[in-house]
């Protein structure tokens, strides 16, 4: 997983929502071949997305804007870990973990059925 820090190491969509995201696969994407994709987990998506951007991100989902960082530069990298920047990263991280709580425990969630 921690491959998903820093935009997937290149400033790309934060880690965390990344991460999140995943989760949704899991849960409403099929499991064999024969079971067909729960197209549901497109709204659940975008509704994650725009709580995302609206209490989460400040209206972003790239790490490269949410952190302010570019992943290409060593030196920016090193000051970024060095700095106040990277508490930010881990309080966003926790936000993001209990959003996705949220919906882990929302009864839309937990009542899929696999077809």
């Amino acid at each position: 997983m921690g491959a998903y820090g820093g935009g997937l190491g290149a400033g790309e969509v934060c880690g965390a929502v990344f991460g999140a995201l995943a989760v949704f696969g899991l849960q409403f994407s099929r499991g064999k071949d024969e079971e067909e994709e729960n197209l549901r987990i497109w709204a659940f998506v975008r509704e994650f997305l725009k709580r995302f951007r609206e209490e989460i991100g400040q209206g972003k989902i790239y790490c490269r804007d949410i952190a302010g960082v570019d992943w290409s530069d060593v030196n920016a990298l090193k000051a970024f870990y060095k700095s106040e920047k990277i508490l930010v990263c881990r309080d966003l991280t926790g936000a993001t973990a209990r959003l996705l709580g949220e919906f882990m425990e929302s009864e839309k969630f937990l009542k899929q059925e696999r077809k």
